[in-house]
This record gives C-alpha cells, structure tokens and sequence, in this order.
C-alpha cells in the first residue's frame, strides 16, 4: 500500500464511501502479514517508496503464488525476480497480466504505468552477454516509476562505440553500468558523465575472472567516483537508480 492509496482509504471512509468494516479489513495485514513460510511486508511500500520484490530462487512456484496473492491490493506493480517460465505460467491462472521476461528470468505483474521519477535512467552493457543482469536492472527501475533506455555492447574493447552515444549518456539522471571481465567500462563512463554511477559486475569472464570477483574489485578501485553493487545484482542496481531519480 503507498501513501496515495492510504490516504484514499482514509478519505472514503471519512466520506462514507465505504465501510467500517471494509476499512478495517484492508488495514488488517499492515505492517506486515504472516504467511507461516514468509512475512510480507505490506507497509514497505509506503515506508520506502518501493514495494516489496520476491527472489525467486529457492522458493517453490507454491511459495511465489502464496506472496504474489498476499500482495495483491491496491496499484503496487509486483516484480518476481530469478524465476522461471513455469512459474509465470502458474501465476498466469490467477493473475493473467503476469509477463515473463526470459533473459533476466524476471516476472512482472504491472498494474500502474506512471512514471513518477525526476528523469531518464540509462542502463549499459559491456557486452552482449552482460544484457541479462542489464535486463533485470532495466525492468526494476521501469516498473517502480523511472523512464528507462538500454546501450548495449558498448565495452572497452572498441570505445568508439560508446562515444558515438554521448548524448544519450549525458542526457540520463542515473546510470547504470553492467560490466564482467576486467569491470573497465564503468569507471570510463563515470569519468564522462556528471550524473550518479552505478556500476554493477557480472560473472561473465575466464578463468582469472574469478565469476565476477576480479571486475568487482576493479570497480571498488575505480579513480572516478562511482557506487558499486554486488556481483550480477541488476536488481539492486535499479532499486538505487530509482532511489536517486526520486529525490
């Protein structure tokens, strides 16, 4: 439940729109709702300005049906993120809008489509393979409220590629750098644009590589300023970003 639709709530009643009863049933599971095998937090929404979003892995496509169904109420879009197509299927009877998005293995139920961020949110790959966790990064920040644009393939290893987009780099409020073997391409966009950077590492490199150590540590020792998130967090990347574009 966001401020919005609380306040809404708090209007009808006074207003007689609806009922006592009614009322204090919709109030009945704040802050949080106890499922026996996970807590939904229903208030975080209007305590953080961002819902609640489920990791899928490790949970059963039961478990992910049982919170999905606790959480729905109100305009709050739903983000059901490392998934499967199964999954999305068995959501599918009970809430048909449910997309799965097959690079970043993502769900999505979308109910409001405002965009309420300050600005524009440009999310860009090193390479084609880093375009999952880019994905999941894109797919948070949009479906919280934040206009978004994907430039993918543009590492280090032909730098003119990135130049020739300079505008659109510009132009955004965040960005988001995803990145793996060496991590190189975050600190050279940090070192270019005035907004705030994200940089996140992927574990997508050889040997050395270290699945996502080495680019990791490449980005914590960055010369230019920038913030870092966990190896192949997408998700984290965009909850910041869109954070940042909402202030």
């Amino acid at each position: 439940m966001t401020a919005k639709d609380f306040l809404k709530l708090l209007e009808d009643y006074k207003n007689s729109r609806i009922s006592e009863e009614e009322a204090l049933n919709r109030l009945r599971h704040l802050p949080f709702e106890d499922l026996g095998f996970a807590r939904v937090d229903h208030h975080r929404e209007m305590r953080k300005g961002f819902p609640e979003v489920i990791f899928g892995t490790g949970k059963t496509p039961e478990q992910i049906l049982g919170i999905v169904q606790s959480m729905n109420r109100g305009s709050t879009n739903i983000l059901v993120t490392r998934s499967e197509a199964s999954v999305c299927e068995l959501l599918r009877n009970d809430f048909p809008e449910a997309e799965f998005h097959p690079n970043s293995k993502a769900i999505t139920i979308r109910r409001n489509r405002e965009y309420t961020g300050k600005g524009k949110i440009l999310v860009v790959s090193a390479g084609t393979a880093d375009i999952p966790v880019a994905e999941e990064a894109q797919i948070t920040a949009d479906l919280f409220g934040n206009q978004t644009e994907c430039l993918f393939d543009v590492g280090v290893a032909g730098l003119h590629r990135l130049l020739s987009e300079k505008q659109r780099l510009m132009s955004a409020r965040v960005v988001i750098v995803v990145a793996g073997m060496e991590g190189a391409l975050p600190s050279v966009v940090a070192g270019l644009v005035a907004a705030p950077v994200i940089a996140v590492p992927t574990s997508i490199g050889y040997g050395a590589h270290f699945g996502g150590l080495a680019p990791l540590l490449s980005m914590l020792n960055s010369c230019a300023a920038l913030s870092v998130v966990n190896i192949d967090n997408g998700f984290g990347a965009g909850q910041i970003a869109s954070i940042i574009n909402h202030l």
